[in-house]
């Protein structure tokens, strides 16, 4: 049912819709609020604070209008009581709004209190009945839509459209979940906040399970399909070739992969480990694997610096095998991408490792038998899906080193096998973590230049690229800050600097000199975050460390400690609050990137873990992955059975998800 069928919706109004993603009346009853008004947590005038936004009941005593209706500003007052006090109304401009207050009527105001002690104010308030007390709903709008006109079209979309129940009755009996229509209408207009909560808790739940059996049915579906089936072969070339022993949890984690990739059908399958625990070498014995069986390998990176390092690792461990490696980069010129391309489609390059673009069309493989992507949160269910079409359904080996909790990887990880790499190379030796505030600068900059002059190598990692007028001077850009340390503290130091905006071979440039020591200190961004491997460097310094998340503040220390030397991460803050020293604390407590994990999710309290992304999941529209985390076990343990039941969800009483799964999956 289109969107103009609603009484008051035209055609100017049906696009203002549309930039909310709203074509159908179904699809509005669908948007929900983003937050409430609460008309039911009342206090009384006695009780308001100056500077407060809260709801009161009050009965109008008083109207009275301007001098002048002409005035540029025409200012209304209401004096409204309570019987125990007063305050008054004040409205700008707005007569018609005014004229709705009747004398001695009783209303429910919601708004700012300003004015003083004595005379309290209360500018433009909201207000409505008693008899119409509830949560009021605020709606994500676009210019020219108000949250009254939402409100209005959604009462009315309310009315025509009944929402199909999709869950037995027997699962919302066994757990406690309101019917569907009845959290529809709730979650748009509850009564109160028990309403708010039993209908969301329904819808969340609904969405949740809904998510969870897509991604089970995708994991399952691989299955159905012939991958490149390989045999068995001697790895030991592979290990012998290895400047290092292999630990135990990685010869695990590649006899896996091994075990995967000689089945039926395709390997699904995640390597998580935290930074530096060695992925990039079980990845590398997956694609000699492959490549001895006669198939190639896709290696995609998350960015152009992390395709670079990929591309020296896998040569460094499989060019001395006999394995051809290609690179294709952002910085190659059109000719020098054609033949690599082409290199790739005659089947001549054995590996081809790249950012994103390896998904393009142009990039075709002859026989493609196993597809690896790093960082894999960064791609997501679909990325996953279209690298997959580039061969005859080829292997896919996930690789992550972003610590993610347990209850959040039940969904983010829900169509993929997964091997967890918990134990580091051997000879690592622990980073020691100190957080500091900035009087200990002129102290951290000589503790840097000392392991310089030791023929060692440090990062200085900062939150900001360019200053704006309202930054702090403590808060220089990347920019500033290598310029006053190559001309004052650091003068004579080689130092490089590094930056997202900057042109990739600048980028490479700079990597590829600090990696072989002709830069003995760089200056960074987050861009080094994910990957760059340079065992000399020893020091990392963090400045304003309290702009960083605390997972990321653990994947930047990941950058030092690589080698067999002791390594060292300061965190440099002024900041005093009680968030900051408990994440700061966390850090110098604990290496492990889980617990960090964990603590950072508990820090953040509501709101979304991940932010606004959902790590290539399909969009939620109202579950929060990290906020809702307690329902997710519960929720595995349901689609599992279910799944376990009725794969196809097939069955009459599953008709209801499997359309959900249908529509939310559509696109992959």
């Amino acid at each position: 049912m289109e969107i103009t069928y609603l009484k008051g919706v035209g055609p100017k109004k049906a696009e203002l819709y549309q930039k909310l993603g709203i074509d159908t009346v179904e699809k509005l009853t669908r948007f929900y609020p983003r937050d409430y008004i609460d008309f039911t947590d009342l206090k009384t005038i006695r009780g308001l604070e100056i500077g407060e936004t809260c709801a009161f009941r009050a009965s109008v005593a008083r109207k009275s209008e301007p001098f002048s209706r002409y005035a540029r500003v025409a200012v209304y007052k209401a004096l409204l009581t309570d019987g125990e006090g007063e305050i008054t109304a004040v409205f700008f401009n707005s007569k018609f709004t005014f004229d709705t207050l009747k004398l001695n009527e009783e209303y429910i105001f919601y708004g700012k209190i300003t004015g003083t002690l004595l005379d309290l104010q209360i500018s433009s308030p909201r207000f409505l009945p008693p008899e119409k007390q509830g949560l009021v709903p605020k709606y994500p709008l676009t210019a020219g839509l108000s949250n009254n006109m939402i409100s209005a079209n959604m009462k009315t979309a309310l009315s025509i459209v009944s929402r199909e129940e999709t869950l037995s009755e027997k699962m919302r009996e066994k757990y406690e979940l309101i019917g569907a229509d009845d959290a529809m209408h709730k979650i748009h207009f509850p009564k109160n906040a028990d309403e708010f909560k039993q209908a969301r808790r329904r819808l969340v739940f609904e969405e949740l399970l809904t998510l969870k059996l897509g991604l089970s049915q995708l994991k399952n579906r691989g299955k159905t399909l012939s991958g490149a089936v390989m045999t068995d072969i001697d790895m030991s070339a592979f290990y012998e070739s290895l400047p290092f022993a292999p630990t135990n949890a990685q010869l695990s984690a590649v006899n896996s992969c091994i075990s995967d990739m000689k089945r039926l059908y395709p390997m699904n399958r995640l390597i998580q480990g935290d930074v530096g625990s060695g992925k990039t070498m079980v990845a590398a014995a997956a694609a000699y694997f492959a490549c001895v069986n006669g198939f190639q390998t896709l290696v995609m990176a998350p960015t152009e610096v992390l395709a670079r390092q990929h591309y020296d690792t896998f040569m460094s461990f499989l060019s001395p095998l006999g394995v051809n490696i290609g690179l294709l980069s952002g910085s190659l010129s059109a000719a020098e991408k054609k033949n690599v391309r082409a290199s790739a489609e005659n089947g001549e390059t054995e590996v081809l490792i790249g950012t994103h673009a390896l998904i393009q069309k142009s990039v075709k493989m002859k026989k493609l038998g196993l597809a690896i992507v790093d960082e894999q949160h960064r791609f997501g269910v679909e990325q996953r899906s279209e690298l997959a079409e580039k061969g005859a359904n080829p292997h896919i080996l996930a690789m992550s080193a972003t610590p993610i909790p347990r209850t959040l990887a039940l969904i983010i990880y829900g169509d993929l096998d997964v091997s967890i790499i918990n134990e580091m190379p051997k000879g690592r030796v622990p980073i020691k973590t100190y957080a500091v505030d900035t009087s200990f600068r002129p102290r951290l900059y000589a503790f840097i230049k000392k392991h310089i002059a030791a023929g060692k190598q440090a990062f200085i990692v900062c939150p900001l690229v360019e200053s704006g007028e309202n930054t702090p001077p403590e808060k220089q850009s990347a920019i500033e800050y290598y310029n006053t340390l190559t001309n004052g503290e650091f003068a004579g130091i080689p130092t490089g600097l590094l930056y997202g905006k900057m042109k990739q071979a600048d980028k490479d440039a700079v990597m590829s000199d600090f990696r072989d020591n002709k830069l003995k200190l760089l200056i960074s961004t987050t861009v080094i975050e994910v990957g760059i491997d340079v065992p000399n460097a020893v020091v990392m310094l963090i400045e304003n460390a309290e702009q960083f998340g605390l997972s990321q503040l653990h994947q930047l220390r990941g950058r030092v400690g690589r080698g067999s030397e002791q390594s060292f991460c300061v965190l440099m803050t002024d900041s005093k609050t009680d968030y900051t020293k408990a994440r700061t604390q966390a850090m110098v407590d604990t290496s492990d990137g889980y617990k960090i994990a964990d603590i950072d999710l508990k820090l953040r309290g509501p709101g979304n873990f991940f932010g606004h992304e959902q790590h290539g999941l399909p969009p939620m529209k109202i579950a929060d992955l990290a906020d809702d985390a307690e329902l997710l076990e519960e929720i595995d343990k349901l689609a599992e059975n279910i799944i376990a039941a009725d794969p196809f969800l097939s069955d009459p009483e599953n008709k209801g998800l499997k359309n959900n799964v249908d529509e939310l999956f559509s696109k992959i």
